[in-house]
Order: C-alpha cells, then sequence, then structure tokens
C-alpha cells in the first residue's frame, strides 16, 4: 500500500500537475522526481455534505486505492484522490473501480 499524504504542500503541488476528471472523484498526480514508493493522499470538501458524508466518501477513496494502485501506481509519483459532491457516495463502486483505471492510465500517457 502506497505511504499516505500528510503534508498540505504536498496537496497544494498535486493540485497544481496533472488532473484527471472523472464522474465519480478527481484524480490528481504529479511525478516527484524521486523513485520512492508512491504516496495517495484523499480530500473531501464541506460542499459533499456533513461530517458523515465526507467520512463516508473518504473511506470509499480508500478502499478504491487499496483495490487499484498496487498494480498501475508508479514510483515516484503523489496522487489525491478529491471526491465530488452526491456522486463519491452514491456512484457504483465497480464503476469507480473502473474509473480509476482509466484515469491512472491517462495521467500516465500525459
Amino acid at each position: 500500500m502506497p505511504e499516505t499524504l500528510r503534508k498540505r504542500g504536498d496537496f497544494l503541488a498535486a493540485a497544481r500537475a496533472l488532473r484527471q476528471g472523472m464522474p465519480g472523484f478527481l484524480l490528481q498526480a504529479r511525478p516527484r522526481g524521486d523513485q520512492k514508493g508512491p504516496r495517495i493522499g484523499y480530500t473531501c470538501s464541506k460542499k459533499l455534505g456533513n461530517a458523515v458524508m465526507r467520512n463516508r466518501a473518504k473511506r470509499r477513496l480508500r478502499a478504491l486505492a487499496r483495490e487499484v494502485l498496487p498494480g498501475r501506481a508508479r514510483a515516484g509519483w503523489d496522487y489525491v484522490l478529491v471526491g465530488r459532491p452526491e456522486t463519491t457516495v452514491s456512484r457504483d463502486f465497480a464503476a469507480m473501480r473502473a474509473e480509476l483505471a482509466a484515469a491512472l492510465d491517462k495521467v500516465h500517457r500525459k
């Protein structure tokens, strides 16, 4: 499992880098320049809902990352999954899994 991003500066750097929007979430990705393992962060704004909804969305994003990232994440990259209002909590999980795989492929092609 990739290391988790914790510092605000890492999240801001990822926000300025590559982005790939999908119906269930937004993927932000950036190459760090070193060859250490991949790192992942999760964020959900208050637009998503109350604390219960934001935590549910983050749990779904973490489960998604656990399933998809081990085979597709690249060393030396930071990834941030951003929850979308209403859809991150209610969207079909299998569809989100396919979307994350497609988003990673698109980001790495750029």
